[in-house]
Parts: structure tokens; sequence; C-alpha cells
């Protein structure tokens, strides 16, 4: 008589998900392609912006703000993300445009600063964007107010994107003087 082992359901789901691992192709984020960079592209005002996927922790629908006195027109006021208070601030207010007009578009990108994190309002979310070396445009940005935080734009389509820097934004000495 043949005895079969027993194995439990934990040691069967286990061996599953190693074989399944050995065999994964990795995420399209891992996957490593020379020439190619990829982000979260979105807008402010009339311009198209994408920012690198580690810059963006989350992104929201626009919360209740509480307006806070004394602090810059660019301020918007703080939003409780999940019990933590964190400032919302107009990012075209901020970079010399007008006021953003909230819309069922607008979103809040939560960047993580020194502090803790900090919302930005955008007009919209535009989903992952991905950029190779043949989209790139020699001249940057000619905006100062954009220029600080651009570091590169490509072409997309009939569409120009400036790659912001996140990074830049919350070390820069009058965004850190709300």
């Amino acid at each position: 008589m043949n005895v079969v082992p027993q194995i439990s359901a934990f040691d069967l789901l286990a061996d599953i998900e190693r074989r399944s691992l050995a065999h994964a192709a990795g995420m399209p984020e891992q996957i490593e392609a020379p020439g190619l960079w990829r982000g979260i592209g979105f807008r402010v005002g009339d311009r198209f912006l994408a920012s690198t996927i580690a810059d963006v922790n989350e992104i929201l629908s626009v919360p209740p703000l509480t307006h806070v006195p004394g602090t810059r027109h660019w301020v918007l006021g703080v939003a409780n993300v999940r019990g933590v208070l964190a400032p919302v601030i107009d990012l075209k207010t901020f970079l010399g445009g007008t006021r953003t007009i909230t819309t069922d578009s607008s979103r809040v990108l939560l960047v993580r600063q020194q502090a803790g994190s900090v919302g930005l309002l955008v007009d919209e979310v535009l989903g992952q964007r991905n950029f190779v070396n043949t989209q790139k445009l020699e001249n940057a940005e000619l905006d100062e107010n954009y220029a600080r935080f651009v570091y590169e734009s490509y072409v997309l389509g009939d569409v120009q994107w400036s790659l912001f820097s996140m990074a830049e934004l919350v070390r820069a000495p009058d965004f850190l003087a709300a």
C-alpha cells in the first residue's frame, strides 16, 4: 500500500508562492530599460508636469481644509489625513499663478518632507507617464518660477512635459517659509 505524505494547506500555499516568485518577471516599475523615465503626470494650469513615482506618496481627492491664520496666500489650510495634519499648498499659486479653482478633477499630491507630509493641490492627475531619451527637449524650462524645480522636458505627442522635482520644491527656502 502506498502512503501519500500529508501536506498542510499552509505548506502547499508557501510552495505555490515560492514557485511563482521564482518565475515572476517583476513589476513594470522594477524592470530597467535604458533611457526610460517613469513618473506620475499631472496638470497645473496649462502646464503638464511629471514627478517620480517615489516623490508622490499618495494621491487624494481634495479633503476638507481648515484655514490657518498668518500663513502665506498659497497655503490653503491643513487637512486631516488619517489622523495626521498635513498642510495643503496651492501649487499653481506658489509658482506665481492664480489660485486654482477646485473641480472634480482636482487632486492633492501628498509629498514627504522633513517635518512630515505636505499636500499639493493640482488641477488634475493624468496617471503614469513614460518618456524616452529621444523625446527629450534641449531647453527644459523658460519660466523662472518653474525652472528651479524642472530638470528636464520631454515632448509626448503634442504635449510638452516638464519633469518636476518634488524634492527641490520641499527644500526651497520660500516654500519652507509658509
